[in-house]
């Protein structure tokens, strides 16, 4: 049996326990991109949270249905391609290979279902067909409204009444109330358009998710997720459509949503997630969203990622000095001879667990679960100062290095040899401060010659120069090795 866990539910304000419709099983409906811009760090946001919720409820022995769509036809693709000269669906081709290209280096698992619009027109017509013969829609000059009037529980998720809508800012003749909305547009010269039994035309953006998500999940869905932002219109709308042409079926049981970013072109900080991957590792970037709880608002400022690769680096040199470790004798005996901090790092790695998932199974609290692993870590630095922890302390730290696999196997995070992270950092980062790692390494040798022949001023001059450039020289007993130098983070 799968482990039982809590989400706060938009629908009803409440953190509820999640009861499946079907035993073991659950499907989850994302709403993704409209694909006419690159993925910037905003939406990331989202992506990243649904992807490591996903990863930990099948860690959890959950078998989860993961869909998440793409908008591919829609008044903005249509724009953006007429200023480029491009054809639409060329345009949204083109930014749905750049996402998969993104999240992929993100380290995002590909969902169970990725519809598109585009490929779900049967789906949508036959909705909005239904919603006509019930008279919850009215077609109207080659268009297709939704009569918001006809459906009485219209406002549920965002709590807005219909008499306090302002202007739906769908426009068209025939349009009989200012709140109702699009399910059909009709033809424009030079636009997309399909056929359907009111004219030639294209889907509106509401009535596509509904249709989607009927498609691969069925008429209920168990969970439906997104960004904070799409409450309303979007979601309300998505109710609206579907439980009018369902009848009494629900649309979707939980309602789960992920704040925004603090961010927007007016604060100049609106970043393409490409380019951030071009200065800081994946894993960085992941980590920042998951430090915070996934529906608190979370602010983006230029030392957001510099602060999210210096914890990172913290876990992944803590999980060095305990790799390092070595012993054979039982962990408790160590343990007390060894003193106080290796006792505490024995007591909170044994403990890690069962405190993860009590923190994780309650409303998806990564912040909480990772900031138990932060605590194993700062205990971990304290031990390996222990003059006899690297050769005996290894009993005592293997409930710690379980901590961090259970990190990576739940969130997707700590996944890298330590070697290999640190030499994805110095690729990156070197990359972002303008430096060649040639250079770099050429006056870390200099250095250890001068060290060599005892010419201590030169030693210390470049050094001086090192540090200049943002490098960290390592004196190690096995040698000398260098870092970027990262941004110094509270301590988590």
């Amino acid at each position: 049996m799968p482990a039982s866990f809590r989400i706060y539910n938009t629908l009803s304000r409440e953190v509820e326990t999640f009861e499946p419709q079907t035993e073991g099983k659950v499907g989850l409906y994302v709403c993704g991109m409209t694909v006419y811009d690159h993925c910037h760090v905003g939406h990331a946001r989202a992506m990243v949270v649904f992807d490591a919720f996903v990863r930990y409820l099948r860690h959890r022995g959950w078998d989860v249905t993961f869909v998440r769509n793409f908008t591919d036809v829609d008044d903005k693709i249509i724009s953006r391609a007429a200023e480029q000269g491009r054809d639409p669906a060329e345009l949204a081709q083109s930014f749905i290979d750049a996402f998969h290209e993104d999240v992929a280096e993100l380290g995002l698992q590909h969902p169970t279902h990725e519809p598109r619009v585009t490929t779900s027109i049967d789906q949508i017509v036959d909705m909005i067909q239904r919603l006509v013969d019930t008279g919850h829609a009215y077609p109207a000059d080659g268009s297709v409204w939704f009569d918001v009037g006809s459906d009485d529980d219209y406002g549920k998720l965002s709590s807005r009444k219909v008499d306090d809508q302002f202007s739906n800012p769908d426009k068209g003749s025939g349009k009989r109330s200012p709140a109702d909305f699009a399910l059909w547009k009709g033809a424009k010269p030079g636009e997309p358009q399909w056929e359907s039994p009111w004219g030639p035309g294209r889907p509106g953006w509401h009535i596509e998710c509904s249709a989607m998500a009927e498609k691969c999940l069925g008429e209920t869905i168990d969970i439906h997720g997104g960004g904070l932002d799409l409450v309303f219109p979007h979601h309300e709308n998505e109710i609206a459509q579907s439980e009018c042409s369902h009848g009494d079926a629900p649309y979707a049981r939980y309602w789960m949503h992920n704040g925004l970013l603090k961010m927007g072109k007016s604060l100049g900080n609106v970043i393409n997630l490409r380019d951030a991957l071009k200065a800081f590792p994946a894993e960085a970037i992941r980590l920042y969203y998951l430090q915070n709880q996934y529906r608190s608002p979370l602010p983006w400022d230029d030392a957001a990622l510099p602060d999210a690769l210096s914890m990172l680096s913290r876990l992944y040199e803590a999980r060095e000095k305990a790799e390092a470790m070595e012993g054979e004798e039982p962990a408790e005996v160590v343990a007390k001879q060894l003193g106080a901090d290796a006792m505490k790092v024995l007591e909170l790695g044994r403990g890690f667990q069962k405190r993860f998932y009590a923190a994780v199974d309650h409303d998806f609290n990564t912040a909480q679960g990772l900031g138990f692993l932060f605590e194993v870590v700062r205990a971990l630095n304290r031990f390996s100062n222990h003059k006899k922890a690297r050769k005996r302390g290894g009993p005592v730290v293997a409930p710690a290095l379980e901590a961090f696999r259970l990190v990576r196997d739940a969130f997707g995070i700590m996944g890298m040899a330590t070697t290999a992270f640190h030499d994805e950092v110095k690729a990156k980062r070197l990359g972002a401060l303008g430096l060649e790692r040639s250079d770099v390494e050429a006056k870390v040798e200099a250095r250890s010659q001068a060290r060599a022949d005892k010419d201590w001023a030169r030693a210390d001059a470049l050094r001086d120069e090192l540090v200049e450039m943002g490098i960290e020289v390592l004196d190690l007993s096995d040698g000398v090795t260098w870092r970027v130098k990262l941004a110094s983070a509270e301590e988590a």
